[in-house]
């Protein structure tokens, strides 16, 4: 349970800085014509992997120990990431902000499936 909840945390934590990264750079450049979602949701994947890729090298162990579920956490702790981050784009609607892709079900699933997907092949 440990080993989920730790890996929803960092995921999130990881979501909310590209979100942030994202709103930034909307910011500068200003409103982006529509991209295609598949499209969008390969870019996410990609960058969820980077993620991962990245966790490795300040993480190369399993933040805790794994639990007799091996693999588990690859499917349960993307969907609830992917809850979160709808709900802070739930919020960010509530609060007059548009959502970006990343805060929705779909885009922060991606990107959580991603993370969890690299350090579940590569964590030693």
């Amino acid at each position: 349970m440990a080993e989920l909840l730790l890996e929803v945390v960092f995921q999130v934590i990881a979501e909310a800085f590209t979100a942030l990264a994202v709103r930034s750079v909307r910011n500068v450049v200003g409103e982006s014509k529509g991209i295609n979602p598949i499209l969008a949701g390969a870019g996410y994947l990609l960058l969820g992997t980077a993620c991962g890729a990245v966790s490795l090298l300040l993480w190369p162990h399993p933040l805790v120990h794994p639990s007799r579920f091996h693999g588990i956490s690859l499917v349960i702790s993307p969907v609830i990431t992917g809850l979160i981050m709808s709900q802070i784009g739930l919020m960010q609607g509530r609060r007059g902000k548009g959502a970006i892709r990343i805060e929705s079900f779909a885009y922060g699933f991606t990107f959580a499936l991603g993370v969890a997907a690299i350090r579940f092949c590569f964590v030693k």
